[in-house]
């Protein structure tokens, strides 16, 4: 007996719902993150590396392009709380400030941001940047989104070294008021911002069902234009230092 049309159609309405639940879930990555025995903090250092000297998107496994070990969270979250107490110990902040402020960067900037990002990289790429199925790029190809928050995970890190701890170092320079001061401190953040944008592009691009990836990109644009305006006087780091500590 052959399958009928209605058998099609039900097989592919349990195979939508399927994959949308799937999306819906919790990604494993967070539901792992109370198995610190089984992390592998070796390979998660060795990538942060990586994502320094040589970005790039590792290949798929697991038929998962997103990774399952939280251990490079883990180690983002170390190195924020290292940042926080170097911040804190050139504010002069007391144990509850130490406290409040590593939260800050690990709720608010990674986390949350991530969040932020993760849903707006997964629904524009699903909606405008999907290749027409073909033989190499199957009807239900999609991104995922907690591959998109591994993405914002990979490019937030060299985000973390430039404006974290560099902009840490350089502190007695970026505050000083005068034009060359400005420029570098200007410069440290659209360096930042820079690499973030590129690393979104890079995770992205890696994934053979994506066309016009390039898009990811556009930011560059009016960041570059910000970043011309701000040099006529306009000190970004002592304005986000200012309303970020004080």
């Amino acid at each position: 007996m052959l399958p009928t049309s209605a058998s099609y159609a039900s097989e592919e309405g349990h195979a939508s719902s399927s994959r949308a639940y799937t999306s819906l879930r919790l990604p494993v990555i967070f539901r792992r993150l109370h198995r610190l025995q089984q992390m592998d903090f070796e390979l998660a250092a060795w990538q942060l590396t990586y994502l320094c000297l040589a970005p790039r998107r590792p290949p798929e496994t697991k038929n998962t392009w997103a990774r399952d070990d939280p251990a490079i969270l883990v180690l983002i979250g170390a190195c924020l709380c290292v940042s926080a107490i170097g911040w804190g110990v050139v504010y002069a902040y007391n144990i509850g400030q130490f406290i409040s402020i590593a939260l800050t960067m690990i709720l608010r900037d990674f986390l949350l941001s991530g969040i932020v990002v993760a849903t707006i990289l997964w629904f524009t790429a699903n909606r405008l940047l999907l290749s027409p199925p073909s033989h190499s790029t199957p009807a239900d190809s999609q991104v995922e989104w907690a591959y998109a928050f591994d993405v914002h995970t990979n490019a937030f890190f060299p985000l973390y070294l430039t404006l974290y701890l560099a902009q840490l170092f350089l502190l007695p320079i970026i505050l000083k008021d005068n034009w060359v001061c400005l420029w570098v401190g200007n410069t440290l953040y659209l360096a930042a911002f820079t690499q973030y944008t590129y690393g979104i592009y890079l995770g992205l691009n890696a994934l053979p069902f994506l066309i016009r990836s390039e898009l990811l990109l556009s930011p560059l644009l009016p960041l570059f234009t910000a970043y011309i305006v701000s040099l006529l006087g306009f000190n970004v780091a002592q304005h986000v230092l200012r309303s970020y500590f004080w």
